[in-house]
């Protein structure tokens, strides 16, 4: 169909959510530029290699429990009534006096995560023992091991710890540190441009007919939340030439998104110069808000057409860009974070098409509720800004009755 055509027909046909990100998921490829950082420098990045222990932790056999580190052989027939009697080695371990070995006979006294002395084989719990003296009364037989972490009982040496691909995590930089890794190879952010376009979008305040910039500014602290690298561009007019030019300046970027210019009206060019420059495969989709998302290809770098109503443009981004962005940055594409709630209206949906309905929460007397802030209105920013998260109705439905339990997903979740 011609590009007026399409005016004239509209969106008769809308691809289905899943077929349309499986369409451009094949399109992207994901990098292969690494990096390698100081795990100061690691958090939230993708590894690139197989990573595994330097060494052991703790590194050192341990007392895991207060007491005394004794042989365990001198404490066989110990009992309550007939106690083994154990010389106490002056000093504690892991003290200014840590006595170096534990003689067959002595005990030496031990606080939990103190290295055990050199002979001793298991430590005794101080409830059962007494010390008399210079001497102790062991009231327990012990068994080789018992109450000792062993040297490698968290980490062994040369374990794989983390794949590639693997996202590091704050616990994980902790655990690297541990075991002696101190840089990683990791994947370079994934470089995303943003180009929000718009004869009437303006970064200052506006005059009458205006539109301040707000799809950019959100889409690339979306990217960077997701773990992107974002390049915020200038807003492009309405021009074919200035279109054109702002899609192949950016082709060496993994993926181009741009906000607005994806729907069927005279001013909407943008699909139709990133057709003319490659192929836009998908034109339309079965979600509201925002069936005018587009999605392409130029020179193999994916395009992600986002429509200029900035709830629709929140929507697309996530259910688009986002997986986009995950799969060209080796990051895993984890599904967000949801809550059950109970709905509290009546929300509509078209059957055969996926219905993203913005909810407040608040805590009832049954529980979690779920309010929706707007039924309709893709252009009503506050509706989704204003929002705790959305609850999708899946194409099959037709509308959620209140009083239904939902899942509400917090679409602003930062994995």
């Amino acid at each position: 169909m011609s590009h007026d055509d399409l005016r004239r027909a509209g969106f008769k046909h809308r691809t289905r959510v899943a077929d349309a990100r499986d369409r451009l998921l094949a399109a992207v490829t994901p990098h292969d530029r690494t990096e390698r950082l100081a795990l100061v420098d690691a958090d939230g990045r993708a590894l690139a290699e197989t990573v595994t222990a330097a060494r052991d932790v703790p590194g050192y056999d341990r007392a895991a429990m207060d007491g005394y580190a004794v042989r365990a052989e001198d404490t066989f027939g110990a009992s309550g009534r007939s106690p083994s009697v154990l010389r106490l080695a002056a000093g504690d371990a892991g003290g200014e006096d840590d006595p170096a070995s534990v003689p067959p006979g002595e005990a030496v006294r031990v606080h939990t995560g103190s290295e055990l002395p050199d002979g001793a084989d298991a430590v005794v719990m101080v409830e059962y023992t007494e010390q008399v003296g210079d001497e102790v009364e062991v009231f327990d037989a012990l068994a080789e091991g018992e109450n000792v972490g062993d040297a490698d009982e968290d980490v062994a040496e040369g374990q794989s710890l983390y794949d590639p691909g693997h996202r590091l995590r704050p616990s994980d930089l902790g655990l690297l540190k541990s075991v002696g890794v101190h840089e990683v190879e990791t994947y370079e952010r994934p470089r995303v441009a943003v180009i929000p376009t718009g004869e009437e979008v303006v970064q200052r305040d506006p005059d009458p007919g205006e539109v301040v910039e707000t799809n950019g500014l959100t889409v690339s602290k979306l990217v960077e939340r997701w773990g992107g690298d974002a390049s915020y561009r200038d807003v492009v007019t309405d021009d074919e030439d200035a279109l054109r030019e702002a899609v192949e300046s950016n082709r060496d970027h993994d993926v181009v998104v741009t906000t607005g210019g994806s729907s069927v009206g005279e001013r909407d060019l943008t699909y139709e110069v990133v057709d003319d420059l490659g192929e836009v495969f998908v034109h339309g989709v079965a979600l509201k808000p925002g069936h005018p998302v587009a999605l392409g290809e130029v020179d193999e770098t994916p395009i992600v057409m986002l429509p200029g109503y900035p709830v629709a443009c929140v929507v697309n981004a996530v259910q688009f860009l986002r997986p986009a962005l995950k799969r060209a940055g080796h990051l895993p594409d984890d599904a967000p974070p949801t809550r059950e709630a109970t709905l509290t209206r009546k929300v509509p949906s078209e059957p055969g098409v996926r219905t993203f309905a913005r909810v407040r929460t608040e805590t009832g007397e049954e529980g979690l509720e779920a309010t929706p802030t707007r039924a309709s209105g893709s252009g009503i920013l506050s509706s989704v800004a204003l929002a705790d998260g959305w609850v999708v109705v899946p194409e099959e439905r037709e509308g959620l009755e209140a009083g239904a339990t939902v899942a509400v997903e917090n679409w602003e979740w930062s994995a």
